[in-house]
Formats: C-alpha cells, structure tokens, sequence
C-alpha cells in the first residue's frame, strides 16, 4: 500500500471542554514567510518615508542630526514591536498575515494575548540565526507538527490558515414532517451558541449523508434534545435535529418577515438551497 504523503500546510483537531472538535489548518513555512516578507517591506517603506520627511524638514532648521535620530528610534521601535503591536490588537495578525490569510492563536485554540504577542515577535531575533537566515526557527518548525518556532514554543502559540465563511446562508427544509415535528419543541427553545454552530454543522452536511448515516450521527445530538423536550422514545432524531434547526433559525425570522407565510410552501425561498461543498473546518465530535 503506498504510503501517504502530508502536505506541508497539515490540520490539527482541538477538543473543547464541551467535547466539540475544531479543526484548524496549520501554516506551514512557504506560507509564513511571504507574509513576514510583506511586513518586512511595510517596515522598510515606513522608515524609509519617514528618513527623507525628517531630513526636508529637519534640514531646513539645520537639525538633520536631530531628524536622523529621531529615524533611528523609529526603526527601533518597527524592529522589535511591529508584530507584537499588530498581533495584540488585530486579534494575531499583521498586514502580511491578513494578506496571506494567516493568523497567530494559542496553541488550545484562543486567541493571543499581549504578553505573547510581543514575546514570540523579540524571539524571533533568535530564530533568524546564525547569520539572520533563519535556519535555527526553519529546522525548529519542521520538528513539529504544529511549525512552531522557538519564538511560537516559549509562548504556546501556532500560526493557522483563516477559513473562508462557510455558511453562506440558512439551508431549505422540505420535508413536511419536520413542521410536525418543530410544533412538539417548547415555544421557550433557544439554541445556544454551540448548539447552533452544532445544528447548522450537520444541516450544512445532512443531504451528503446516507439515511443510516444520518441517524447515527444525529444520535450523539439529538437523543440529548429528545430528552430535553421529552419527547416520545421512538422519535426520529434526524427530523429533529432539522425541528430545532427551523425553530432556532427560520421560524422566527419567516415569521418577522411574512407572519401568515409558510416557509415550506414559498415557490422563491430567500434560503440558501444546499448545494454548498461541506467545509472541513467545524466537526462535531461523536464521543460527545
């Protein structure tokens, strides 16, 4: 059997507390480093702007010195707090990492705070030996599954690739047992934030699943609301997974919008029909 080979940009599964699995897309080097190129040219293009302003201005006072060093403490400053700055309040990205569609977060999947930010960023001058050719961070990333550099292991931080929104939309229902069975949830039903992410995961992905496949994974959720709304034993779990999905997305909204409307009978649906290709980046977790 032939064995397979791993791309370079390589996925890692964190579970959360709520035993809901996430699945990011770790960069990998190729990725990294025209972002840190981008930056390295903002940064080369900030200063060098403000060296000629500085000596028009100064100069004209008989102060270049002054302008010049005032330069100096610019360059200082991009040098070592560009990346910190940047990361710590744009959520862990920079310009190049925006660009490249990258981003730095904790290695449990949280974003970064401050202190890391700016630790990894003043690390990086050890990564880029010997010689500024960056072979000590290069070998230290492909050691590890996660391409962490020396900078990214003392901080507990990753860089991971954005996903595009995958949602584009709330997906049709058609099946006319679903209203049937959306009437037996309590009018009080809410769904929680996780709860929606769960429920518009598996209506995203439901029509791809065979009829047995479907009950299987709808099982793990939905015995859990047939309980909840004490339902009868013998309900079906797919239907009222897509129930509370209508109650939790469409109902209130088709209400708001058409109160004597039904959201079934509509020719023209303002709903995303389901032919959206199903995402790798959100799972939910069969142990749960």
């Amino acid at each position: 059997m032939a064995n397979e080979v791993g791309q370079l940009d390589t996925s890692i599964e964190i579970i959360t507390p709520e035993n809901i699995a996430f699945r990011y897309r770790v960069a990998g080097p190729f990725r990294r480093l025209p972002a840190y190129l981008i930056d390295l040219a903002i940064r080369g293009f900030v200063i060098l702007a403000a060296l000629i302003v500085s000596l028009i201005v100064f100069g004209i006072v008989g102060l270049a010195p002054m302008g010049f060093g005032l330069v100096l403490v610019l360059w200082f400053l991009l040098s070592w707090f560009y990346g910190g700055l940047f990361e710590t309040f744009f959520n862990g990205r920079t310009p190049g990492k925006m660009l490249l569609q990258i981003r730095v977060v904790s290695v449990d999947g949280q974003p970064i705070n401050g202190l890391q930010a700016v630790l990894r960023n003043v690390l990086r001058t050890i990564d880029m030996q010997p010689g500024f050719f960056c072979v000590l961070g290069l070998l230290t990333a492909t050691m590890n599954n996660r391409f962490q550099r020396l900078g990214d292991l003392a901080c507990a931080t990753m860089v991971v690739i954005e996903e595009q929104p995958w949602l584009h939309g709330v997906v049709r229902i058609q099946e006319a047992e679903v209203a049937r069975t959306a009437a037996q949830i309590p009018a009080n039903f809410e769904a929680s934030r996780t709860l929606g992410k769960a429920l518009a995961a598996y209506m995203q992905r439901r029509r791809t699943f065979s009829w047995g496949r479907r009950l299987e994974i709808a099982r793990h959720l939905g015995e859990p609301l047939r309980e909840r709304f004490d339902l009868p034993a013998g309900t079906n779990l797919d239907l009222l997974l897509c129930a509370a999905y209508q109650r939790a997305f469409i109902t209130d909204h088709r209400d708001e919008a058409d109160p004597g409307g039904s959201p079934f009978l509509q020719p023209q649906s303002p709903f995303a029909s389901f032919d959206q290709p199903a995402p790798a980046s959100f799972e939910v977790d069969s142990s749960a």
